[in-house]
């Protein structure tokens, strides 16, 4: 091989790298930007006004029949999530997780509310899929964690 050509070699498998490069970590801070955002809304928007007994939340549960224990139980499992969202090795397990508080929900919202918000969980099942599908691989690390203290 020739000095001339190598250079222009690498430079064309460096030059079709870069853009895969660029698009990957594009995707990574698309996922922790979702990430974050979605922590937000479990921990602000969903389980504030359950811990601190906002009045919507209050008359929300009493419709149900379900009572404050309850009421404080699922905004600390909203919250709970949204923090272990942000922890690496819960990464992929806390989206299944609140997957299932929020297929709850809409069984709630179907049963006690006619179906009135019944769209809101299911919305928010489908980034919570997407982040568990992409953090799959961190519940193996959470197994062999498990397995190692065990």
């Amino acid at each position: 091989m020739s000095e001339t050509t190598a250079p222009v070699t690498t430079a064309a498998s460096a030059a079709s790298v870069a853009p895969a490069a660029g698009r990957a970590r594009a995707a990574r801070v698309a996922l922790r930007t979702l990430t974050v955002l979605l922590a937000l809304f479990y921990g602000v928007a969903s389980a504030l006004p359950k811990l601190i007994a906002h009045p919507s939340a209050v008359e929300a549960f009493d419709t149900m029949g379900w009572g404050s224990a309850a009421m404080y139980i699922i905004g600390v499992l909203e919250l709970t999530g949204g923090i272990a969202l942000l922890v690496p090795v819960l990464s992929g397990v806390a989206p299944l997780a609140l997957s299932a508080l929020m297929a709850g929900a809409f069984v709630v919202q179907m049963s006690y509310f006619d179906g009135e918000n019944a769209a809101t969980p299911l919305v928010l099942i489908v980034p919570l899929a997407l982040l568990a599908w992409t953090r799959r691989r961190s519940n193996a690390d959470l197994v062999r964690l498990v397995k190692r203290r065990a």
